[in-house]
């Protein structure tokens, strides 16, 4: 009897592991998903999320190359240009947010501050070493005058030899970067107040040190998840002006820095860029894996700067020139600047005929985001881009010399950043441990489950085999005991 109990006892039990197992199956990831939710929305409670995304604690590095002009004064003679990339001079770059504002409305605000400093051992020199780049305040100012009348050219060009400003300029990297002291943009600030983008000091990235990217209100997530991180507004604008188009126009996608979770290989990465102008979008390209973290890796399409002919969407951000090229001018004080990828990579051919020295290649000039698709948390940033100057000859304008038509290159830079330490080893046992335990334990309770159940009724044939074979032991015994009996009535 309690033997029977017993085997009654593991059957049940048996059967309730595997059907909690199998619950755990169906129920297991819907939790992981609902922990995810609530641990990535935007709130000073969750303490760990709200962190990275407040002070982005990972390392951050921006890594500038500069083309140094080998033949600036054949140049000047009509001559095709020849460059030597000279770098990296690498910078950390930390990224805090102040000014932290939650709305009733499941948004927030914030101005993102960003500082650079120099790392000279990550860097092939020091700032002090000496770079020939086209001088954007004269080259750049003669493009932008050439529909002037030719008196007033004539003018621009007596001014610029009265303050020794040449077409060339040979100068230290950090006064290239971040500023050096020059008469003319005194003079420029002073008379023509506006014409140029900062009224301190002239350098490529003087805007940029010890600033913030304006004022960003994103959503939280906390109304619907698929919103979080999504910009709604920009300045206090929920669109542009810049461009011809109201596409063009749009501010889509996040603010660069993380994306909605539980992405799938169809989902792109819309982001606006505050430095490019607009909004960008980056495709799928493959999968990958991370320090055993699961990843997507997402790519530049080739249409992200492709001209108005080859990508009817683009013509709102013409006027145009080559494919590859995306025209800055508009957000730059009509300068005639353009982005492009490094070395022209994934540009019309004809831009690498113009210049000497380049060699793209998709590895090191390619750009992508590695991001877990769970969480749209980026692993592993690479963000490239290069800075380039149109130049032509104008006339009236005695330091453009014969200059050839040329998009030339200045510099490019690649901000790159990654998750390690603490941080990966905490996500790694979040998001792939924790979630692999749960997977071997709902298998484990199925498999412990039906094994007891296998036992029971095993046990249970096995008992009514014996039985079984102990009846007929008692039958066949019978049997016997009545032959013997019966042989022994017939002798008496």
């Amino acid at each position: 009897m309690n033997k029977s109990k017993l085997a009654i006892g593991l059957l049940v039990v048996g059967t309730l592991t595997v059907v909690f197992g199998t619950v755990i199956v169906f129920v297991g990831p819907i939790i992981i998903d609902n922990q995810i939710v609530k641990n990535l929305v935007i709130d000073p409670k969750n303490e760990m999320s709200y962190t990275m995304w407040k002070d982005v604690p990972v390392p951050f590095f921006m890594t500038v190359y500069f083309f140094n002009v080998l033949n600036p004064t054949e140049v000047l003679a009509g001559e095709k240009p020849m460059v030597e990339q000279r770098g990296p001079y690498v910078y950390r770059k930390r990224i805090q947010k102040q000014n932290i504002t939650f709305h009733p409305n499941h948004t927030v605000s914030y101005l993102e501050y960003r500082s650079y400093f120099f790392e000279p051992s990550m860097s092939v020199g020091n700032e002090s070493d000496v770079v020939t780049i086209p001088n954007m305040l004269v080259l750049g100012a003669a493009v932008m005058m050439e529909d002037l009348p030719f008196a007033v050219r004539l003018m621009i060009s007596t001014t610029f030899k009265t303050f020794n400003e040449g077409p060339f300029l040979t100068k230290s990297v950090g006064k290239l970067m971040w500023g050096y002291d020059s008469k003319l943009v005194d003079f420029l600030n002073k008379w023509l107040p506006g014409m140029l983008p900062s009224t301190g000091k002239f350098g490529l990235f003087a805007e940029f040190n010890n600033s913030n990217t304006g004022l960003f209100t994103i959503h939280t997530g906390k109304d619907d998840i698929r919103l979080i991180h999504k910009v709604d507004s920009w300045n206090g604008l929920t669109k542009l002006t810049n461009w011809k188009t109201p596409q063009c126009n749009m501010i889509n996608g996040t603010a660069g820095q993380m994306w909605p979770p539980f992405m799938t290989k169809e989902s792109t990465l819309p982001f606006y860029s505050p430095d490019a102008c607009r909004s960008l979008e980056m495709v799928y390209q493959r999968e990958g894996i991370m320090e055993g973290i699961p990843l997507y890796r997402y790519v530049a399409p080739k249409t992200l700067f492709a001209n108005g002919s080859d990508y009817a969407p683009n013509e709102g951000f013409c006027p145009c020139r080559q494919s590859g090229l995306l025209n800055v001018s508009s957000c730059r004080s009509n300068s005639p600047v353009f982005i492009s990828h490094p070395h022209f990579y994934n540009a019309d051919p004809v831009l690498l005929d113009y210049v000497q020295g380049l060699q793209p290649t998709e590895d090191q000039h390619g750009l992508f985001i590695d991001i877990h698709p769970e969480t749209g948390v980026p692993l592993n940033v690479s963000i490239r881009l290069q800075l380039n100057l149109y130049m032509k000859k104008v006339s009236g304008i005695t330091e453009t010399g014969k200059i050839s038509e040329v998009m030339m290159p200045m510099m490019w830079f690649e901000e790159n950043g990654y998750i390690d330490g603490e941080i990966l080893t905490t996500f790694h046992t979040n998001m792939v441990v924790l979630p692999m335990v749960m997977v071997y334990m709902q298998y484990c309770f199925i498999v412990l489950g039906l094994a007891t159940i296998l036992g029971v009724v095993l046990l249970y044939y096995r008992k009514k085999a014996s039985v079984k074979d102990t009846v007929n032991s008692a039958d066949a015994l019978k049997q016997q005991t009545d032959k013997c009996i019966g042989n022994d009535t017939d002798k008496m």
